[in-house]
């Protein structure tokens, strides 16, 4: 049986919610983000695009290089509410799909053809999605995920593409080598010292040849410039909550000990769900008293996957429900009403440093686990450290934040 994947992605997402909430600013150049100097562009409409805008630029730069731009400061909460209702329709239409982001999707559609027709199933969808939510959509068709992405790439704005079983290859072939997903700029830089900006020239270069240049990843992006591609449609599921406890060796009343427990489990919770490309809008904070007694309290916050925001708003709990002072057993944190996102959704206060600090400590636990990096304040804590030493007996990064 010939794969069927539909690839479905919400064109200039952010943009286009805010232009439902104002018509008045179809046609206008639209920038969402931040709006200091510091700020971040978290999404361009296409009228900007033309001078070289794009998302994760600083505002500041952004303002310069298109002074007519209409600058609004994103709401994460109204762009999840309008991912969701794509979703149900997705949901209600479709027996697998996945949905990898906010506003992008995949669908299995293998074997649907024997009763309705891929293509014309496909558009129906789509029409159906513009009908009811007012988001403009486009998809690309084609027997994998990698091909069917980058046709939906090449159809936008709002608009859809088949590439036909057999033609992968061909319809791959003219494109940029940063159409393949997982090429960034210093993987592209790598192949254009080689001579290679397009795809077709990639298509004729040995997979030996690759592999020695890019390594284990070379392979992968040999397989994809052949439009091959096995990775399958993971079933959508919603994932309703991120949780870590900590219990004490011997109950506590330590307050300090207590709130470098809590700021370790939020710098655990955060990385988490930067890793899972999640935000939270809810965190809770449970106690559990040497009589057993548990008590919790939770806030309702923006939609983020900060370390600063998750860590402020659990001292805040923490100030308000830790009141009995007596010997205290367990402390637990949760983020929940979770939405996927990466943290770009998250650009609306946070600055460029901020972000990019975020980055390169994210960078860090990956390669050397998630106790290689941590604020001095959560030093003493055992909550996010692993098993091993990640750095053979050396100790991890501590991050000191500079006071203003």
């Amino acid at each position: 049986m010939e794969k069927s994947i539909l690839h479905l992605d919400l064109d200039a997402f952010f943009v286009s919610c805010e232009r439902l909430r104002d018509s008045s600013l179809k046609n206008k150049p639209l920038l969402v983000g931040g709006l200091s100097d510091r700020g971040v562009v978290a999404a361009s409409s296409y009228e900007t695009r033309a001078y070289g805008i794009y998302s994760g630029m600083s505002m500041k730069m952004a303002r310069a290089m298109c002074p007519e731009a209409i600058c609004i400061k994103g709401d994460s909460g109204i762009y999840s509410s309008y991912s969701n209702l794509v979703t149900d329709v997705i949901r209600d239409e479709v027996p697998l799909f996945e949905k990898t982001s906010i506003d992008e999707f995949y669908v299995d559609l293998s074997g649907m053809d024997k009763f309705f027709g891929n293509y014309k199933y496909a558009k129906e969808l789509r029409t159906r999605i513009i009908n009811e939510t007012g988001l403009p959509i486009s998809f690309g068709l084609s027997q994998n995920k990698v091909v069917s992405k980058v046709a939906t790439g090449e159809a936008k704005p709002n608009n859809e593409l088949k590439i036909d079983y057999g033609y992968e290859k061909p319809f791959l072939a003219p494109l940029s080598i940063r159409k393949i997903p997982m090429v960034g700029n210093s993987t592209s830089q790598t192949l254009q010292n080689l001579g290679i900006y397009k795809i077709r020239k990639l298509q004729e270069m040995p997979l030996d040849v690759m592999k020695s240049v890019l390594g284990k990843n070379g392979e992968t992006i040999w397989r994809r410039a052949q439009g091959i591609d096995n990775t399958p449609v993971v079933p959508y599921t919603e994932r309703k909550s991120i949780s870590t406890e900590r219990t004490y060796e011997k109950d506590t009343t330590d307050v300090l000990k207590m709130k470098e427990s809590l700021i370790a489990m939020a710098e655990k919770i955060a990385y988490q769900l930067r890793m899972d490309d999640r935000l939270t809008a809810c965190i809770t904070l449970k106690i559990k008293y040497s009589d057993h007694k548990t008590y919790s309290k939770q806030k309702r916050i923006a939609y983020t996957s900060s370390d600063d925001k998750i860590i402020s708003t659990i001292l805040d709990l923490f100030k308000t429900l830790y009141n009995r002072r007596i010997l205290v057993r367990l402390i637990g944190v949760k983020a929940s009403h979770l939405v996927k996102g990466c943290h770009q959704i998250d650009l609306f206060d946070d600055n460029e440093s901020l972000l990019n600090l975020y980055s390169s400590m994210d960078t860090i636990r990956n390669r050397f686990g998630a106790s290689a990096i941590m604020r001095a304040s959560a030093m003493d804590s055992k909550s996010i450290r692993s098993n091993r030493n990640p750095f053979n007996g050396e100790p991890p990064i501590v991050l000191a934040r500079r006071k203003q």
